[in-house]
């Protein structure tokens, strides 16, 4: 079998050993992303006839909220990710074993804090005026928020393991998980169909407690084996280590919690300005165009760590080279994307039927929106993987700032409403569109000077 596909590599003109392991793991990422993306389809259907448009939407919103949150793993996700992966490459195993024990246990004190005080808070909280939603909901969801924003910091901590994974260029262990987590989510909702009558409470719980399960034992398995010699130990947290996770995470950081206000206020936004229902259209038109950006995503992440590692060792050629067939491949899906816009109204009815009505303005610039997110990936992430990425925090930091109130001018005072919200987000994305391209040009050729080089 490894004999039948080193010669399949030889074929195609896949010739270097890094290359090779990427597309192995692009390879049964798309296994995996394919049964993810075959289970979250089929998930909205279900889930919209177990809890209804207006309670569903509510939890659309709900997970939006608590997914503001994840900026307080303070960027050191990725700061780990980048340092890791340094490390290994130049064969320092103690200094990589002092990276995963401090991003461990900080993020672990910092979730730990930030779930005490959420459920000291959550007493005096009415999420009902929060969510813009019926007053009888109020006691569920004084129940259910604690409850999934616990899940939620835990999840924070055990995720790391996959940050690893990914460092270590095993770039199909995160589809891997996530297969995972939404093929048990599908079959549990559809199991509780029959002995419950649409709890949102019990919806919320099962949802939140699933990915927490799954990726603890995912940690004690990598721990006790493939990862044994990287496992956290206390006595291994080092501040020199902390801060030279966090100098890069922080930047990092900033980027994260730029991201999260530009693309998860949407919900929120429009939740308050219309109501709950009005978030589910928009969340069926995002979860179909993002097929596009999920099998994109396949190909190019794992390119980040490889990329990290081609830098270190100077390999520019192979840089360059990984950078033009991704760009190759990105007007493939670009042209993917014009299509899908061209056969939304037919999908949309096959999938979610007369319940849910999509306008096609809003499936217009939510494609709009995903052909710039496809156009730029490449170069992002060939800045994420060297860490030059002070240009994307200063223009992420501008942008993030003026999305909220730009989407609430063209949904409500120019009349586009939900679709006005994702027209923001285009408007706001645009300065990466132009900036990260002329960066990776500059840093490429070796003149980039200034900001252009941190």
């Amino acid at each position: 079998m490894k004999q039948t596909v080193q010669k399949g590599f030889k074929k195609v003109g896949i010739k270097s050993d890094r290359t090779k392991n990427i597309t192995k793991h692009v390879i049964a990422s798309f296994i995996y992303k394919g049964g993810s993306i075959i289970a979250t389809f089929l998930m909205v259907p279900l889930t919209i006839n177990f809890l209804d448009s207006e309670n569903y939407g509510i939890w659309l919103t709900l997970s939006s909220f608590i997914a503001w949150f994840s900026f307080f793993d303070i960027g050191l996700g990725n700061g780990l990710r980048n340092k890791f992966a340094e490390a290994k490459a130049k064969g320092d195993l103690t200094l990589a074993r002092g990276y995963v024990s401090s991003a461990y246990f900080t993020i672990g004190s910092i979730c730990l804090i930030l779930a005490l005080l959420f459920i000291l808070l959550n007493f005096f909280i009415d999420w009902t005026l929060v969510f813009n939603a019926n007053h009888y909901l109020q006691k569920d969801l004084g129940i259910l928020m604690p409850i999934v924003f616990s899940f939620f910091c835990l999840q924070l901590i055990v995720k790391l393991i996959t940050t690893i994974y990914t460092a270590d260029q095993n770039h199909s262990m995160q589809g891997k998980i996530n297969f995972y987590t939404q093929a048990i989510s599908l079959l549990s909702i559809w199991l509780i169909t029959f002995i419950n009558d649409g709890s949102l409470l019990l919806f919320g719980t099962i949802f939140s407690a699933l990915p927490v399960v799954i990726l603890f034992g995912l940690n004690f398995f990598a721990f006790t084996n493939t990862y044994k010699c990287f496992s956290p130990s206390l006595s291994l947290w080092k501040k020199e280590y902390l801060k030279d996770i966090f100098g890069l995470g922080l930047i990092f950081f900033i980027v994260q919690i730029s991201g999260i206000i530009l693309y998860s206020t949407d919900n929120l936004i429009i939740s308050n300005l219309f109501s709950p229902k009005e978030v589910v259209p928009y969340n069926i038109a995002y979860k179909y165009f993002s097929i596009s950006t999920m099998v994109f995503g396949i190909i190019a992440t794992p390119f980040w760590s490889s990329i990290t590692e081609a830098y270190q060792k100077q390999d520019f050629n192979w840089i360059k080279r990984s950078i033009a067939n991704m760009k190759k491949l990105a007007f493939s899906f670009i042209i993917l994307i014009i299509l899908m816009i061209l056969f939304s109204d037919f999908f949309y009815n096959f999938w979610v039927g007369s319940k849910v009505f999509v306008p096609k303005t809003l499936s217009i610039f939510m494609g709009i929106f995903f052909i710039l997110c496809i156009y730029v990936t490449p170069f992002t992430i060939f800045l994420n993987g060297i860490g030059k990425i002070r240009m994307q925090a200063i223009q992420g930091l501008l942008t993030a700032l003026l999305n909220i109130p730009l989407s609430i001018l063209f949904a409500k005072y120019f009349n586009l409403g939900p679709s006005g919200v994702i027209f923001s987000t285009v408007i706001c994305f645009i300065p990466s569109v132009i900036l990260s391209p002329i960066q990776y040009i500059k840093i490429i050729s070796k003149s980039a000077k200034g900001i252009w080089n941190k």
